[in-house]
């Protein structure tokens, strides 16, 4: 074996991967077929579930600390979605994509784990053992697992044959980066009444702290083919359609035109071979959604092969990654489908389409309607099945970032490993056997036991008789060499 993992591509989904098995101590290859990094902004934000996994790997601060990235605008079709809903919870921030690459790239570097650039992959076989690999520059690289991040056109995908059902694009719209005037009061999402729109929305600044916006427009008659390059012209007489002379193009720094495809691989897992992020979904990019899907995929994904090659993963361990994304990607296809027809993408001026987006948008003000949106465009409503245990009202969701005494849970989660939360001190010799996999935070605990995975997620709490299952099921069989140390209460 060249390497344990050979992850390809270099994107946010790939370079998380990346670090969550670096984070495992998991020999890793990061290829990309690009000679240097992209400059272009593609998604704009990352979201609440993301930035806290981003704090569990302590990247959340230096990320912030390295450019102007202020708390983002979200939206549902265009309807703003107040940061307050949730104040327990950390609010989107306004961090392109070029950006989040070049920190995590940066991070990677300094780890000692370099993108192989100018690497595109022309050939994939698998076997009982391993990938190889074979790059059009003639090299090969042999690995036990490979994971495809190579985005929307999966080049992996493609030479699995794998089955990537669901809808052609069937309207095209307009995504640019730019500087505007006039500009600093807008509304999130401006439309008119003869179906001309724009959404314009925070990009931090430029090097001369100068406010940058990315901007989606579209319209009747402006649904071009995706191969026609979008024009300052074309920028102008969309911002005249909704503004008239009120908003004005100063600067056209990047844009391209995107189709309203929904495609879903109908398994994430093919023997060897994950399909992560693009090239596992593509939709249009409401909300970021495309980036921070990807990016929840690679954490869930990262932890499992690192176990699966150090050898304590349970059999079934791979296959849950199938079992847990796929319905999360699911889910945002369709809130991302019910966002394009509520925003009228084509500008049909359908007045039923009207009619129901003035009534959903009077809903919309309704603070449970704010959260349950909320939760939804930022991965907080996913909740995985968490077999071998009762139930009870935190499992499978993200555990919150309790304040445990000389640490927070999300610092606890920076080694990569389960931590069990035991506020009566009395699950020690339980977990012992796991200790060289799961950590063991005592009293003081503001609330019940709990069991959380590498990733945040809850997959245990409540009562004793079904912690071992939950430890065996996720964390692999015990280490019969272990001694188990029971403390008294």
């Amino acid at each position: 074996m060249n390497t344990d993992v050979l992850v390809v591509g270099a994107g946010p989904t790939g370079m998380t991967t990346a670090n969550e098995l670096l984070l495992a101590g998991v020999a890793t290859v990061l290829a990309d077929k690009l000679p240097r990094g992209s400059a272009l902004s593609r998604a704009g934000g990352v979201q609440s579930r993301t930035l806290e996994v981003l704090d569990q790997r302590g990247l959340l601060e230096p990320l912030l600390a390295a450019g102007d990235h202020p708390v983002g605008a979200g939206h549902f079709a265009g309807i703003p979605l107040s940061p307050d809903f949730a104040p327990h919870r950390l609010p989107p921030r306004s961090v392109p994509q070029v950006a989040l690459e070049g920190f995590l790239e940066y991070h990677l570097a300094a780890h000692g784990l370099r993108v192989r650039r100018d690497h595109e992959l022309v050939a994939l076989a698998q076997d009982e053992d391993g990938v190889t690999a074979t790059f059009d520059n003639g090299r090969t690289v042999r690995s036990r697992y490979l994971v495809a991040a190579d985005g929307g056109h999966s080049t992996v995908r493609s030479l699995l044959k794998a089955e990537f059902p669901g809808r052609a694009g069937t309207v095209t719209t307009v995504a640019a980066d730019v500087r505007l005037g006039g500009a600093d009061d807008l509304a999130t999402h401006t439309r008119t009444a003869d179906g001309h729109w724009v959404g314009v929305f925070p990009l931090g600044t430029d090097g001369r702290g100068r406010p940058l916006r990315r901007l989606a427009m579209g319209g009747p008659g402006r649904s071009l083919p995706r191969d026609v390059p979008v024009t300052e012209d074309e920028i102008r007489d969309g911002l005249h359609a909704v503004f008239g002379e009120r908003v004005h193009l100063l600067e056209l720094r990047y844009a391209r035109r995107i189709t309203n495809a929904a495609r879903q691989a109908a398994r994430y897992r093919h023997g060897r071979v994950f399909l992560a992020g693009d090239a596992a979904h593509v939709h249009l990019p409401l909300g970021a959604q495309g980036m921070n899907t990807g990016m929840q995929d690679a954490f869930n994904l990262g932890w499992k092969l690192g176990a699966a090659v150090r050898g304590w993963a349970p059999e079934d361990l791979l296959d849950s990654y199938h079992t847990e994304r796929h319905p999360a990607g699911a889910a945002v296809l369709r809130n991302v489908q019910a966002q394009s027809l509520l925003m009228d993408w084509a500008g049909t001026c359908d007045p039923d389409v009207a009619a129901a987006r003035e009534l959903f948008t009077t809903m919309a003000q309704l603070p449970d309607v704010q959260r349950y949106l909320g939760d939804l465009m930022s991965g907080m409503a996913t909740r995985y099945p968490m077999p071998d245990t009762g139930p009870h009202p935190l499992l499978g969701l993200p555990a919150p970032d309790l304040d445990l005494g000389p640490a927070r849970l999300h610092e606890l989660l920076r080694s990569g490993r389960g931590v069990l939360i035991d506020p009566q001190d009395t699950l020690a010799g339980a977990v012992a056997p796991w200790s060289d996999r799961v950590d063991r935070t005592g009293g003081g605990a503001p609330t019940g036991p709990m069991l959380v995975r590498p990733d945040g997620y809850i997959c245990w709490a409540g009562t004793p008789d079904t912690l071992q299952p939950s430890l065996t099921r996720w964390f692999g069989a015990p280490d019969p060499t272990a001694t188990p140390t029971i403390r008294p209460r």
